[in-house]
């Protein structure tokens, strides 16, 4: 070793026993061959070297390599330079078909890069547009202010849940179809869900047809007349067998109730109530 052989960095000579690096004609200490940015030893003795000075790969990536718009890793080799914006070869590619652009050229179309093809096919008019995020419709869409966009940009502003292309607009909000059901729709008594067609009116709720039933027999009424006790409905047949007989006028059972009035082809009432509906017949 030369006796007056000195460190490029730190100018002080090297111990008779010392390792010494050497790079491009140079001689370093080992703690004083570090990066420039970050002082740390270099990695798999991997470095850059720029205007004389040298970097380990992620501080030189970080000064002085453009970062690819469409992964936003560091690009290093060739680099695609295309709407004022730096790209990998691999990540430049049509937002429809997902074609590499880089060899074959490309066309801007709503600030997005889109192969000949589909370009033309945008023209055309045969492709749907997301109004939100300039992306390709490829299945369900939605129209929401006038726009044709994705679903999947919005959440139910109920449940939070992201939405599909069945979700309901109401008052300037959006919502999923239960959660829109559940706000306009009547609620059936028995099954809790929508009633969407015809529906029933009885015991202070709203009932789907079929699930109007007698609380004992579970036969729908059809039409029929139902009698209530206790917030319940029956049928005739099973309310004259559980409470007794039920005055025609007033719905109650006759049973205990006092004198009523009755023939064999009449129905039967309370004393009463059998002039007034006399009245009412009138």
């Amino acid at each position: 070793m030369d006796p007056g052989m000195v460190c490029t960095l730190c100018q002080d000579p090297f111990g008779r026993d010392e390792n010494i690096i050497n790079s491009g004609g140079q001689v370093w200490h080992e703690g004083c061959f570090v990066c420039v940015q970050c002082f740390q030893p270099f990695k798999d003795e991997e470095f850059y070297e720029h205007e004389g000075r040298k970097y380990c790969a992620h501080d030189f990536h970080a000064l002085f390599a453009p970062c690819c718009s469409g992964c936003g890793e560091f690009v290093v080799g060739r680099v695609i330079r295309a709407m004022s914006q730096c790209w990998h070869p691999n990540c430049f590619k049509c937002v429809s078909c997902h074609t590499e652009l880089a060899d074959i050229g490309f066309v801007k179309s709503q600030g997005r890069p889109f192969c000949k093809p589909c370009n033309a096919e945008i023209k055309g008019g045969s492709k749907k547009f997301c109004q939100k995020c300039s992306l390709p419709i490829h299945g369900e869409h939605l129209v929401y202010k006038f726009q044709i966009v994705h679903p999947h940009h919005f959440n139910c502003s109920e449940c939070n849940k992201q939405l599909d292309h069945r979700c309901k607009e109401r008052e300037g909000e959006l919502y999923c179809l239960r959660c829109y059901d559940n706000m306009v729709s009547a609620i059936c008594g028995a099954c809790r869900r929508p009633i969407e067609g015809r529906l029933i009116h009885a015991l202070n709720k709203t009932w789907h047809p079929e699930h109007f039933v007698c609380s004992h027999c579970e036969k729908p009424f059809e039409g029929r007349r139902h009698y209530e006790k206790k917030g319940l409905a029956y049928c005739e047949r099973d309310y004259k067998a559980l409470f007794g007989e039920v005055c025609f006028y007033c719905n109650k059972p006759c049973r205990g109730e006092g004198q009523f009035f009755t023939e064999q082809t009449s129905p039967l009432f309370f004393s009463l109530h059998l002039s007034s509906y006399s009245v009412v017949q009138r």
